[in-house]
């Protein structure tokens, strides 16, 4: 595919995620009576990936985060020069996602982004947890680790031609079970910078955690999967 439509792909693929997996917190978690719940939004933000691996998987590679193309690079699956085209193109799909759920909310009497936020990440008072640096830190770094691993795992040569969505989308779902308390779960930069812009303030001071934590995961699984990958 031409690299217009691969940028495209990210574009709309990166969209959905912010928007499907945001927009359930923002709009459905805590509607009154029928509140999804964070179990719910750990799930709308697996599905957001689900559905967009097998919908656009096969013309961009389905990364819709800047954190897994690095990863990708660094496991010898992107091409290093393909990398900033595809990350900014990932951070104005975000950002378009959050102008959108942001228009949406604006549309409810009360709801004040102050205080009901935009499903942005943090980590000490702005943690949903109250969680600190250090444990947003390495959770972030954790996490993303071991979504590229099932990434680069169910995209290998090697693995059932066909399914990588299922995997991909069922560990993202696991990655928001456990660290939404933590951080609102990152994992992603770009998903984290859309809402943030909106936000302001402090979700824009902490949001250097957000690229730092997971493109270190990310490069570190690519380096271990190029090892364990590699065959002998």
């Amino acid at each position: 595919m031409s690299l217009s439509k691969r940028l495209s792909a990210e574009f709309i693929g990166t969209f959905w995620l912010v928007f499907g997996g945001c927009g359930s917190a923002v709009l459905a978690a805590g509607f009154p009576g029928l509140g999804i719940g964070f179990a719910g939004v750990a799930l709308a933000f697996g599905l957001t990936v689900l559905t967009m691996v097998f919908a656009l998987g096969h013309i961009s590679g389905a990364h819709f985060n800047p954190a897994v193309s690095v990863g990708l690079v660094v496991g010898g699956r992107l091409p290093a020069r393909d990398l900033l085209p595809y990350i900014v193109v990932q951070v104005l799909g975000a950002i378009a996602a959050a102008g959108v759920l942001y228009v949406i909310a604006t549309g409810k009497p009360g709801y004040d982004i102050a205080v009901n936020g935009l499903a942005a990440n943090g980590y000490g008072p702005h943690s949903p947890g109250g969680y600190d640096l250090k444990s947003a830190m390495i959770t972030e770094v954790v996490l993303t680790f071991g979504f590229l691993i099932v990434i680069l795992g169910a995209t290998h040569k090697r693995a059932p031609a066909g399914f990588a969505g299922i995997p991909i989308g069922l560990a993202l779902t696991l990655i928001h079970l456990i660290s939404i308390p933590v951080t609102n779960t990152s994992v992603n930069p770009a998903r984290s910078t859309g809402p943030a812009l909106f936000v302001g303030g402090d979700a824009i001071g902490q949001l250097w955690l957000f690229w730092a934590a997971p493109v270190l995961g990310a490069a570190l699984a690519g380096l271990v999967f190029n090892w364990l990958g590699r065959e002998e």
